[in-house]
C-alpha cells in the first residue's frame, strides 16, 4: 500500500487503488492545536508562580523602609506606638498563630465526625439537607459572623461561659484574668465556625469515595459500623483530611473582618485566652487608613509581608508532614 498526499481530502482515506490519502491542512491544524494545548498547560501553572513572585516583590518593596529602620528586630519587638514611630510585629504574629490554631483545634474534631455521620450514618434525605446547610455556612459573609460574635457570643462568654470555666480551671494561666467577652477565645470560636464547612464538606466527600470493598471487608470480619469508620475509613482518607485541615487553616490565618470585630484589637501578648489580642490581618485592615507617615505605612506593609511568610511556612510544614504520612503508608 502506498501513501498519497492530497489537499482537501479526509485525513486518512483509502482510495480505490489502495493508497492512503493524507490531508496536509488537517494534519497541520492538528499539530497546531496540540502545540497550543501544550503551551496552555505550561503557562497555566506558571501564572501562579508569577503571582506569588509579584506579591513577594511588592510586599518586599513596600516594607523596605521599615525593614531598613528596624531590621529583623521587627519580628520580636512587641512595641507598637505610631506616635513615637516605634513598631514591632510580635503581638500580631502571636495573635494570628494562637487564634488560627485554636480555631483549627476546635473545628477539626467537629468537622470530621460530622462528615462521618453524614457519609455513613445519616439517612439520605437528612444527609443531603444537613450537608446543604453546612455548605451554606461558607456563603455567609464574614461581617455577619463578626456581628453575631459581637452581639451574641461575646455576652455569653462574658456572663456565663467565662465565669464557669474560671471556677473550674481558673488555676490555668490560659483561663485567668478579667473576662471582657471579646478576646482571643471569641475570635477562635468565630474562626472555627467559619472554617467548619471546609473541613466537613471535603471530609464527607473523601469518606464517600472510599471503595465499598473496604467497608464490606471490615463488616464481614465482625466490626461494627462505628469501628469501621474509626479503624478503616478515616485512616484510609487521612491524607485527604489532612489537606482539608491545611486549607481551613489557611483561611483562618487570613481572615480579617470577623476577627477584627471580636478579638479586641489590643497589641499585647497575654497567656489568657479571655484577654484581647490582635492579628496581622486585623491590624492592617484596622489601621491602614490611619497611617499618616511613610514609616507607618511601611510597617503595616511589613506586617502583610510577615503574614505572607507565615502562610508559606505553615503550608510548607503541612506539606512536609503530609509527605511523611504518605511515605509511611
Amino acid at each position: 500500500m502506498s501513501v498519497e498526499v492530497q489537499t482537501g481530502a479526509q485525513p486518512l482515506d483509502a482510495s480505490p487503488s489502495g493508497r492512503v490519502i493524507v490531508d496536509r491542512a488537517l494534519v497541520a491544524r492538528l499539530k497546531l492545536s496540540d502545540v497550543s494545548f501544550r503551551i496552555a498547560l505550561t503557562v497555566a501553572p506558571l501564572i501562579y508562580v508569577a503571582l506569588i513572585v509579584a506579591l513577594f516583590l511588592m510586599l518586599a518593596k513596600g516594607s523596605s523602609e521599615a525593614f531598613a529602620k528596624f531590621g529583623l528586630s521587627f519580628t520580636w519587638n512587641s512595641v507598637w506606638n505610631p506616635v513615637t514611630g516605634q513598631f514591632g510585629g510580635l503581638p500580631f504574629i502571636y495573635g494570628t498563630i494562637v487564634s488560627s490554631f485554636l480555631a483549627l483545634l476546635l473545628a477539626a474534631p467537629v468537622g470530621i465526625y460530622a462528615a462521618a455521620y453524614l457519609a455513613e450514618f445519616a439517612p439520605p434525605l437528612l444527609s443531603k439537607t444537613l450537608g446543604f446547610m453546612i455548605e451554606l455556612l461558607a456563603a455567609v459573609p464574614s461581617v455577619v459572623y463578626g456581628l453575631w460574635g459581637l452581639f451574641v457570643l461575646a455576652p455569653i462568654i462574658r456572663n456565663y461561659f467565662g465565669p464557669a470555666v474560671q471556677s473550674v480551671l481558673g488555676f490555668l494561666p490560659i483561663f485567668q484574668g478579667p473576662i471582657y467577652g471579646i478576646g482571643m477565645l471569641t475570635a477562635a470560636i468565630i474562626l472555627s465556625i467559619m472554617i467548619l464547612p471546609t473541613v466537613t464538606a471535603i471530609s464527607r466527600d473523601l469518606i464517600q469515595a472510599v471503595p465499598a470493598a473496604q467497608r464490606e471487608g471490615s463488616l464481614a470480619l465482625g466490626a461494627t459500623r462505628w469501628e469501621t469508620v474509626q479503624n478503616v475509613l478515616l485512616p484510609y482518607v487521612k491524607t485527604g483530611i489532612f489537606g482539608a485541615l491545611v486549607l481551613a487553616l489557611g483561611r483562618a490565618l487570613g481572615e480579617t473582618i470577623a476577627a477584627t470585630m471580636v478579638i479586641g484589637n489590643r497589641p499585647h501578648i497575654s497567656a489568657s485566652l479571655f484577654a484581647p489580642g490582635y492579628t496581622l490581618a486585623s491590624v492592617i485592615a484596622n489601621e491602614f487608613t490611619e497611617a499618616t507617615s511613610s514609616i507607618y505605612t511601611s510597617a503595616l506593609i511589613e506586617l502583610g509581608f510577615l503574614l505572607f511568610i507565615v502562610s508559606l511556612i505553615v503550608n510548607g510544614v503541612a506539606r512536609l508532614m503530609l509527605w511523611t504520612i504518605m511515605r509511611q503508608r
